[in-house]
């Protein structure tokens, strides 16, 4: 599709495809049998809109907020790691890109760019930070205070990987993480990396970093980080009413619907399927946000009118950083808010906060002829 204009998401997927070297079952592949992969994108289909029609819908807008931060549209980018395989730009680019368009913008732990250089590239920006608890607690405690120092405005605690699950496509492949990249926020945290990696000689690089997820954590150590922290905390990978009520029990400020882009235990619902019975069990408690399958601003339609207060992107990031680094990805995101801003007028309402549940129904409610 060289040279050709971009009319959909799918076209930066189409143009991604094979592009990726190395990495591309890394970035595109999921756990097991792709089954909750799969299904992420495809729910989308089950749910069909119920527009309301001869509204005034000439002016619109699709701002909102997130914690209290202002944002152009309930649309964002989810914290990817190793993003600088895509493309030299990484998640600069991404960041950079997010803060043209006033979009919120998660970086990971496993970023191939630091905090600190995302926070001095990218200061304006809406940037929330993706942590883990790690084994070692003194790790995750430098995070912390690094994200805090360089102007985060919260933590983004994911809580879906005691382990790593079974991703079969990058086993076969036999990835391994380019020896010219590094990931700076393990290495620049007071020597600690270092240590690891001195106790673990001959061990690669990523395996190092996955031997510190813990699968002995539990709510306990999210109410240790919500005192040790003083940014808010939103709990990311949670599928359940139960999870969710707990969560909010223990005082976080958003649930995030994940199951990690299908990467981890495969098998469980698409994260548009369980979305109503998360915002149900929490009501107004905290907000509620959703990744995983999203495709287009109709897609973030649908989640917002079921009860997300804002909708992150994952790989279509990636795709876009494949064709243009920043500029791609800025293209890719503006694609999206014109598709959000075109099923609002079609939809018949003229804010996100007109948007409800009442706007979709599933496919199963539909009558039958």
């Amino acid at each position: 599709m060289e040279g050709s204009r971009f009319l959909s998401v799918s076209d930066f997927e189409e143009y991604a495809r094979g592009r990726h070297g190395q990495a591309e079952a890394y970035f595109n592949s999921g756990s097991f049998l792709d089954q909750t992969l799969k299904d992420n994108v495809s729910a989308y289909s089950r749910y069909r809109f119920r527009p309301r029609v001869l509204r005034d819908v000439s002016q619109r807008d699709m701002s909102t907020t997130v914690l209290g931060s202002p944002v152009s549209c309930p649309v964002g980018v989810a914290p990817m790691g190793t993003c600088c395989l895509a493309h030299p730009d990484g998640e600069m680019g991404i960041a950079k890109a997010c803060e043209r368009l006033q979009l919120p913008f998660g970086l990971s732990t496993v970023s191939t760019v630091s905090i600190e250089n995302i926070a001095a590239g990218a200061p304006h920006s809406v940037r929330w930070f993706q942590l883990y608890i790690f084994k070692e607690r003194r790790l995750t405690e430098t995070l912390v205070r690094r994200a805090e120092a360089a102007g985060f405005s919260a933590l983004v605690l994911t809580v879906d990987t005691p382990v790593a699950g079974r991703r079969l496509a990058t086993m076969k492949e036999g990835f391994k993480f380019p020896d010219h990249l590094r990931l700076p926020n393990i290495d620049a945290s007071d020597g600690i990396f270092e240590s690891l990696r001195t106790e673990a000689a001959n061990v690669p690089y990523l395996e190092i970093i996955g031997r510190q997820m813990d699968p002995s954590i539990t709510w306990n150590d999210v109410k240790w980080l919500l005192k040790f922290t003083r940014l808010p905390v939103i709990v990311k990978g949670v599928l359940t009413a139960e999870d969710s009520r707990e969560a909010v029990s223990q005082g976080v400020s958003a649930i995030w619907v994940s199951n990690h882009g299908g990467r981890q235990l495969d098998g469980v619902p698409a994260s548009l399927d369980v979305l109503a019975e998360v915002v149900d069990a929490v009501g107004d408690r905290c907000e509620v946000y959703l990744d995983g399958g999203v495709r287009s601003g109709y897609d973030v339609i649908k989640a917002i009118a079921i009860g997300a207060r804002a909708v992150f992107i994952g790989r279509p990031a990636l795709w876009g950083l494949v064709h243009k680094g920043t500029e791609g990805v800025v293209n890719l995101l503006q694609l999206v808010k014109d598709e959000v801003d075109n099923a609002m007028a079609l939809l018949g309402v003229t804010t996100i906060s007109e948007v409800h549940r009442g706007h979709v129904v599933h496919e199963s409610f539909l009558p039958k002829l």
